[in-house]
């Protein structure tokens, strides 16, 4: 399979470390049984896993798809195909707007998360141009496809459905137009 050109590679800010550490902080924090954790999360192995999580960040935009990946200890790595993305929107909270961070949250279609966003992208660096780069892709990406040449497999594909098309409207036409035609006899037997 051929690889699609990168365009565009992703930077992260640095302060996503403190935003994670931070974040898991809070939860530990407001749950009882966090709390014991909240000791050790906070003396090292928070800012472990936040290191580790920065590392393996990884997003980049190619000519077809973005492909992103993240993980402190298990990795998970997404492709997703431009012509997919419906919505690309901006998300903040309080932690985010103390730190200058932005969650650029990517919704596509399909998708098989019930909260409709497959990628929550935390604090890319310059994220207003990254969001317009992917979108000026996903428009090329789309006439592309828009302009593209039924390949024969398709070709045949849409005769059939055309010809189902015109068996369909055959048959209606030999079906009686019931809404016309007055078949209701009202008889009262005393």
């Amino acid at each position: 399979m051929n690889q699609a050109p990168i365009i565009l590679e992703a930077s992260f800010s640095e302060k996503i470390k403190t935003y994670i550490l931070l974040s898991v902080g809070f939860f530990l924090l407001v749950t009882i049984i966090g709390i014991p954790f909240l000791i050790v999360w906070l003396l090292g192995f928070g800012q472990y896993v936040s290191r580790r999580y920065y590392e393996n960040l990884k997003c980049s935009l190619s000519t077809r798809h973005l492909i992103f990946s993240k993980g402190a200890f298990f990795k998970v790595e997404k492709t997703i195909p431009l012509e997919n993305i419906q919505d690309l929107t901006f998300l903040q909270n309080p932690i985010l707007n103390l730190l200058e961070l932005r969650v650029l949250k990517i919704e596509t279609a399909g998708s098989s998360n019930p909260h409709g966003s497959d990628i929550k992208l935390i604090g890319i660096v310059k994220a207003e141009e990254f969001k317009q780069k992917v979108l000026e892709q996903r428009e090329l990406r789309m006439r592309k496809i828009d302009d593209k040449p039924l390949e024969p497999k398709d070709r045949e594909s849409l005769e059939v459905l055309l010809e189902i098309r015109n068996l369909l409207k055959e048959i209606s036409k030999k079906q009686p137009d019931y809404e016309n035609t007055s078949h209701r006899s009202y008889r009262l037997y005393w």
